[in-house]
Formats: structure tokens, C-alpha cells, sequence
């Protein structure tokens, strides 16, 4: 059964090079929106597996889009695309529900990847990975796993290296990415 996509992006050159990109590698774009009024409206019709929204479009936005496209569609898991990478914005995503966050300068096969690479990380990495994510502190992260505040500090640096991430950020789009966050 095919993938089937809902695109939602304000600039019609985007859109038809999103569609050519996920049709060549199988997916089924059922509809395109070029505003977050009308996103919603195409998914309450269609109900897609999957929504790319841009996060800036005109009318309502793509968290904004989200929100409701979640809730009228409840399985359609959103993909979030934007040329935003700042903190703030993932993790406004990740606190909606939008199990993806693609960021417009990356590579097109982000968006089409169907595995992940092996995970480096260590089950307690995985654990305070994902408390990070869900933007405990230092302090919260190392109560709830019952280890010091330097222990989880020591965790992070480990995990920032073997993800190759200069930050948080970077941090967040990966537990997205693996499903670790508790949304």
C-alpha cells in the first residue's frame, strides 16, 4: 500500500519539486495546499498517512496547521519542513506533536529516507536523549534517572559527539527522527 502525502507550501516551485522527489521514490501525493487554511480543508476530505507543512505559510502557519490537521486527522503524522533550525522552533514542533522536522537546506533524501542509520548511542544515552528532548533540565533529567547533574552533563557531551551536533537542536531533530519523545 502506498504512502499517501498532503504537501502544504506557499511557494508552487517547492511543492511541484517536493511532489516529483516523493512520487519518483513511490509515494502518492493525494493533495497540495498553498496556505494552512487550505491544508486543513485537504485533510479533513483526504485524511493522508502523511503532511508536509512548511512552518511560514500565509493564513495559519504549519504548527498552526498541525494542531488541527492532528485533530481532525489523528493517524496523519506531520512532517514539519522550514528554514528554521533555531532551538525554539523544534522544539515548538516537537511540544505540538509533528513527528519530523526537515529543514529546507538539507539533502532531498532526508525527507525520503526510509531507515535510519544504526544508532550509536547507549540505552541510558537513548534515556537522557530523550528526557533532553523533552526539555527536562539537568537537574530534572538526572532526578528522574536517580544519577548526578555532572553524570547527565557527561552523557550529553557523549551524545553531542557521536551525533556529530553542536547543539540542542541538533539533539532534538535526531530523538524526533528515532521516536523517542513522549509527545
Amino acid at each position: 500500500m502506498t504512502t499517501r502525502i498532503l504537501l502544504a507550501d506557499d511557494h508552487e516551485i517547492v511543492r511541484h519539486g517536493l511532489r516529483l522527489l516523493l512520487q519518483r521514490v513511490g509515494f502518492e501525493v493525494i493533495g497540495e495546499a498553498a496556505n494552512g487554511q487550505d491544508a486543513i480543508r485537504l485533510a479533513a476530505e483526504n485524511c493522508p498517512d502523511v503532511a508536509v507543512l512548511d512552518y511560514g505559510m500565509p493564513l495559519l502557519n504549519g504548527i498552526g496547521a498541525a494542531r488541527e490537521i492532528m485533530r481532525v486527522c489523528p493517524r496523519t503524522k506531520v512532517i514539519l519542513l522550514t528554514m528554521h533550525t533555531d532551538d525554539h522552533y523544534v522544539l515548538e514542533a516537537l511540544q505540538t506533536g509533528i513527528k519530523g522536522f526537515v529543514v529546507k537546506s538539507q539533502a532531498p533524501a532526508d525527507l525520503t529516507k526510509s531507515a535510519l542509520p544504526a544508532d550509536p548511542l547507549t540505552p541510558r544515552e537513548r534515556e537522557v536523549l530523550q528526557l533532553i528532548a523533552e526539555s527536562k533540565t539537568t537537574k530534572e533529567v538526572a532526578k528522574l534517572l536517580g544519577i548526578s547533574a555532572k553524570t547527565v552533563e557527561s552523557h550529553r557531551t557523549r551524545i553531542l559527539k557521536k551525533l556529530d551536533t553542536p547543539n540542542t537542536a541538533g539533539l532534538v531533530r535526531y530523538a524526533i527522527r528515532l521516536g523517542l519523545t513522549q509527545v
